[in-house]
């Protein structure tokens, strides 16, 4: 009979022990998601893209590997408990990582923006220099219209600048900068060929 008693002691500790572990980690699970949306506020797939995806992707791993245990009978929660800390972590790396490179982005597109209109500066002035000849009213029209596209862009990414989107304003004043560049050394080529001093 005592031993009977203790039995049913002792199954009653093992259930209450199994249902303790079998408790979804739901306050883990907030902390996560909400760890994620910091990252996403701080603009992490934007400036650090490939990072916040892998962050993401290890949520979506651990929130499957929950869903499976809460079909099972004894489920356990510790591993998912534990990874959903390291992705809190994870998370507000990827923020903190992706505040950094926004600035260094920022500065760098503050840098383009000054460096290219200087070289539209120069290219103003070499332009009009330009030889005029039978071909050459064409090609400098075509240039005309070049510079213009340059500029066109130069003022959408300072506009893109002003707004904050500073990923989007340096890849469109990269582009810039290279057609500007290009421009350049056009323009030098053929007066260097003409003999006209720049």
């Amino acid at each position: 009979m005592k031993n009977k008693v203790l039995m049913g002691l002792a199954a009653v500790a093992m259930v209450a022990v199994l249902s303790s572990c079998g408790k979804k980690p739901q306050a883990e699970i907030d902390a996560a998601n909400a760890a994620i949306e910091a990252a996403k506020t701080a603009e992490a797939p934007v400036y650090v893209a490939a990072e916040f995806a892998a962050v993401q992707d290890s949520l979506n791993a651990v929130m499957a590997d929950i869903t499976a245990q809460e079909s099972k009978l004894f489920k356990k929660f510790g591993p998912a408990k534990a990874k959903l800390a390291s992705i809190v972590t994870l998370a507000n790396t990827v923020a903190t990582n992706a505040a950094t490179k926004k600035e260094e982005v920022k500065a760098e597109t503050t840098t383009l923006l000054t460096d290219i209109k200087t070289v539209i500066e120069e290219n103003g002035k070499l332009i009009p220099k330009l030889p005029r000849g039978k071909e050459g009213a064409a090609v400098i029209e075509q240039i005309k219209a070049d510079v213009a596209t340059v500029d066109a862009a130069v003022v959408e990414a300072q506009g893109l600048f002003d707004k904050g989107s500073y990923m989007d304003a340096l890849n469109k004043i990269k582009a810039a900068k290279e057609k500007a560049d290009g421009l350049n050394a056009e323009v030098k080529e053929v007066l260097t060929k003409a003999r006209i001093k720049f």
